[in-house]
């Protein structure tokens, strides 16, 4: 299926992003800090991209969309909202949101905010409470994991970063999407997860009426599978969380096609769910 990119303007900068051209129900992909919508290469190559209409943006201060101009920009409730301006934008009304790592975490911020999600797809990204022991609860606690808080990049902190996502598989290109990333991102995020600046990501996931699905590689260096696999969904799809083997923090990259049919399913079965909705009441005059 051919896709196109194109620009969005918005107060925070230009967002560019690549869609798929299919007529299908929209699939939003959301990249994790310090990369760009390339990751996605192996979903719009592969049939997801003929059965849906697959998004997939450059959040702000990475790949080709530009730069905030306040810090305050990249911190979780307004990353949503960049988001949410390139669906409006998009006229998108009804999507199934996928977010990996920092993407996953926006992804969360967007299911308590945004009544057009009806599905969302979680791959390394712990939904956890605010503040320092949420994150060492849902994290694995490592050097490489601290860069993930870092301001300013080496080349070095940039190959260890790519390496701790990437595991060695990873296209050379997403090196030169990391050290273009706007650093300050790192520190906004950071800030908004110890803060509880935005939603309580833990409560939201909880509390969840749309379906959730958890998918992780069985090898994830970033997040704490135990820890997911223990918390208490409001609405976890199959009733599992989801291993995928041979995988790490990226699975969609590592092991594509299985990823890739998991996903699918999670989007069919969500717009079955959307079918059998009720109605709502019409207002009175």
């Amino acid at each position: 299926m051919p896709s196109f990119d194109c620009t969005v303007h918005t107060p925070m900068g230009n967002i560019r992003l690549s869609e798929s051209c299919s007529t299908g129900a929209p699939l939003v992909l959301i990249h994790g800090s310090g990369y760009s919508r390339k990751v996605f290469a192996r979903q719009f190559d592969s049939p997801l991209a003929d059965r849906h209409r697959l998004i997939a943006l450059d959040l702000p201060g990475h790949g080709e969309s530009q730069d905030a101009v306040a810090a305050e920009d990249y911190q979780l409730p307004q990353m949503a909202r960049a988001v949410e301006m390139v669906l409006d934008a998009r006229d998108v009304e009804q999507a199934v949101v996928f977010g990996w790592s920092l993407g996953g975490h926006i992804a969360i911020e967007m299911l308590a905010s945004d009544q057009r999600v009806s599905g969302v797809m979680l791959t390394g990204a712990p939904p956890v409470a605010p503040g320092p022991l949420g994150m060492l609860r849902g994290f694995q606690a490592t050097w490489d994991l601290l860069l993930a808080t870092k301001e300013f990049f080496s080349r070095r902190d940039a190959e260890r970063f790519l390496e701790l996502c990437f595991h060695g598989a990873g296209n050379p290109a997403f090196l030169d999407d990391i050290l273009r990333t706007d650093g300050r991102v790192r520190t906004g995020v950071s800030r908004s997860l110890m803060q509880a600046i935005g939603a309580d990501q833990l409560a939201t996931v909880v509390s969840a009426e749309v379906p959730i699905a958890m998918v992780n590689g069985e090898n994830d260096s970033v997040a704490r599978l135990g820890y997911i696999a223990g918390l208490a969904y409001g609405s976890l799809w199959r009733n599992v969380c989801h291993i995928i083997p041979n995988a790490g923090h990226a699975p969609f990259w590592d092991q594509a096609d299985t990823f890739n049919r998991l996903l699918s399913q999670f989007a069919a079965d969500c717009a079955d769910r959307q079918r059998h909705l009720p109605l709502p009441l019409a207002k009175s005059a």
